[in-house]
């Protein structure tokens, strides 16, 4: 997988962690792969998870048991080595609504130690778009990265008014809210991922970050602009919301 990403001229994958489990396995990738940048996170069902297990939701998830105060604590031990801090958000698809209040203190302690520590944030938030955002410019968050935004196009637009970014996805061609937000937010605030394993170019084809070559070369034919062009756009946006080139 390394391999095709290098020979699609992939040079950085920022690899996410949702619990403490998923953090130690993204740390020590990224000591074995020199592409790989480790973000730190506490995945917003992950937070309350044990919550969730309490009240007899289903949702499965195979890792060891931890509390939030723990999730929220190895994010907060570990941040100088983060390369991000995420994913984190808020998820009001599988949480309860009885959860929401707790899921935003957990969430608010993480936006906390990003900004302490001066690392960018990737946030992952499910039905409760507008409610993070209102976290993020309360808490002054400004270098931040909505990731796989499922959210209305209005919602959209109104976030990259305000500075943050938004990263597309590698299914794109195919997915139209996607696309129209490819088309149409400024490319100063767009950027690209996979969300391995998931949506990638092809239906039920395993996604990997090979395939962020796809969704630039999509861009290249919307913006009618030369790759390179496109290239050199996103490296931009890149550098700026983490401070280092791609």
């Amino acid at each position: 997988m390394i391999a095709r990403a290098r020979a699609r001229g992939i040079t950085s994958i920022i690899t996410n962690g949702l619990n403490p489990s998923d953090n130690e396995a993204v740390r020590a990738l990224a000591a074995r792969v020199p592409e790989v940048r480790p973000a730190f996170g506490l995945y917003p069902v992950d937070a309350v998870l044990t919550e969730m297990e309490a009240m007899g939701c289903d949702y499965a998830r195979d890792c060891p048991p931890f509390s939030g105060e723990e999730g929220v604590q190895w994010v907060r031990d570990h941040a100088s080595e983060a390369f991000a801090i995420g994913e984190i958000g808020l998820d009001g698809y599988w949480v309860p609504e009885a959860l929401w209040e707790r899921q935003e203190e957990l969430f608010r302690s993480l936006v906390e130690i990003a900004i302490e520590a001066d690392k960018a944030l990737i946030v992952h938030t499910r039905k409760r778009e507008r409610r993070a955002l209102e976290i993020l410019l309360e808490m002054g968050a400004e270098r931040v990265v909505w990731h796989c935004f499922g959210g209305r196009l209005k919602l959209a637009r109104a976030i990259a008014e305000r500075g943050h970014w938004l990263s597309i996805p590698a299914n794109a061609r195919r997915n139209e809210a996607f696309r129209r937000m490819l088309e149409t937010l400024p490319r100063e605030r767009i950027l690209l991922e996979t969300d391995c394993p998931y949506l990638g170019p092809v239906p039920k084809e395993r996604n990997e970050p090979a395939n962020v070559d796809h969704t630039a070369a999509f861009a290249a034919e919307l913006w009618g602009e030369p790759p390179e062009e496109v290239e050199r756009i996103l490296a931009g946006n890149y550098e700026a919301v983490f401070g280092e080139a791609p």
